[in-house]
């Protein structure tokens, strides 16, 4: 049974055992294993970060794109940086060390610009009904890489946005959801994994889970097809090998002091996110396939020259730790790094001091992974309203990752309701541009 028909005949959502170790092996040789998605809530402002544009602030203070708006030039200086010449602000000292690991794609665009929508949008595809989300997909595309352990993370989700829907596994059975560590809202330093530890005796633990797990399979066997026990199922054998490996992992006192400050723990501005990319790094490494940090709030329609330096010196540094980090180890040929928001920002003012939503033109970057390192795709107009080139909508940005990933994003289907549903629904397409 080959690829394509296996996955588009799967009821049961065993994508990674149905089509043989060996095809996951083979995958696994020329492919991506593993994505690091750093995902900033809110939307960052493309133009005051990574799309360099000396004509907005020469042209700051008259009319703007939108009529009755004023262009805001960014009041921060960029500079090329490596041997690429990666132009950046000046708000990403740190980062600029690894100009030339980057790969910027500048003429990302959305749909909606309203940030649940977007923000929906851009994990699961739709900003319409509900759907698997990116790392759902790819869990049940490629399966873990450790049976001890759950194949998508989601570090601090944001808690509005869509919430579980973001890292859900919608109609996917229910053991590709995400599984979450922390809050938005409260430090990562405090967050725990819920029943790690046993409340009773090893044997008598598993002998009470055989005993649930023969009622569930005896349902399985009289319904024939049943995607929610089949999930429960798995998900209770999860619960009960995680406690062997997790603790350990989560524990990130045991790494050296050298290394925490690396990632920016020794500072209270970016303790917090820095503790974030270096367990992300841990899970990674352990065998977790997608890893989603998430930080925020990078709405910035105030206070943006305050509020936006907060933002970038709070990550500047902890992404410079994990890029090196990832590198000295030898994992980031085989780990995709991904950097961005929902959407971009405008290059006219909102208010005194802040910036508007925008569609039409955003930055993300990528590192690692099959991308190719120092590299620049896209561009947008001269005051960066929007993308004249290299334009990659939400829906190529998906069918990109899932080819680094080794998935061709057309054949990744999963049969609901009477038909094949796939992440990038009837359309899509690789960006071949950036391909290392």
């Amino acid at each position: 049974m080959n690829r394509r028909h296996f996955l588009r005949n799967s009821s049961l959502g065993f994508g990674w055992l149905g089509f043989s170790a060996l095809a996951a092996s083979e995958i696994a040789k020329k492919s991506t294993k593993r994505v690091i998605f750093l995902c900033m809530q809110g939307a960052p402002s493309h133009i005051d970060t990574f799309d360099y544009k000396p004509k907005l602030s020469a042209d700051a203070g008259k009319p703007g794109p939108r009529p009755g708006t004023q262009l805001l030039g960014s009041r921060w200086q960029f500079a090329q940086h490596g041997q690429s010449g990666q132009w950046m602000s000046e708000l990403f000292p740190e980062l600029a060390h690894c100009a030339d690991d980057l790969c910027f794609l500048k003429g990302m665009q959305t749909d909606i610009p309203a940030h649940p929508q977007a923000y929906l949008q851009m994990h699961t595809g739709s900003s319409q009904f509900v759907r698997p989300s990116l790392g759902a997909w790819t869990h049940y595309g490629l399966g873990s890489m450790n049976e001890n352990l759950p194949g998508f993370v989601t570090i601090t989700p944001a808690s509005g946005f869509g919430g579980a829907q973001n890292y859900g596994s919608a109609f996917l059975p229910a053991h590709h959801q995400g599984t979450r560590i922390g809050s938005a809202k409260r430090p990562i330093a405090e967050a725990k994994v819920p029943n790690l530890q046993p409340r009773t005796s090893p044997q008598r633990q598993r002998a009470e889970l055989d005993l649930i797990q023969a009622f569930n399979q005896s349902k399985l066997d009289r319904e024939r097809h049943d995607p929610q026990v089949e999930g429960l199922i798995k998900t209770y054998e999860l619960g009960y090998r995680m406690q062997t490996e997790m603790p350990s992992v989560m524990n990130t006192d045991s790494e050296s002091t050298a290394t925490k400050n690396r990632y920016g723990m020794d500072d209270p501005m970016t303790r917090d996110f820095g503790q974030k990319c270096l367990l992300a790094r841990r899970l990674v490494e352990s065998g977790v396939r997608f890893v989603e940090v998430n930080h925020g709030n990078w709405d910035h329609h105030r206070d943006l020259g305050t509020a936006l330096p907060a933002s970038c010196a709070q990550v500047d540094k902890p992404l410079r730790g994990l890029i090196t980090d990832l590198k000295a180890r030898g994992m980031l040929d085989d780990a995709l790094i991904i950097w961005g928001g929902e959407f971009g920002r405008t290059p006219h003012v909102e208010g005194a001091d802040g910036r508007d939503h925008n569609v039409k033109a955003f930055t993300m970057w990528m590192a690692g992974g099959g991308v190719k390192a120092g590299y620049t795709h896209g561009e947008t107009d001269d005051y960066g309203y929007q993308a004249v080139s290299g334009k990659v909508p939400i829906v190529d940005w998906h069918a990109t990752i899932l080819h680094l990933l080794g998935l061709d994003h057309e054949d990744l289907t999963y049969n609901h309701a009477g038909r094949n549903f796939r992440l990038t629904d009837v359309s899509g397409n690789v960006v071949k541009e950036i391909l290392a």
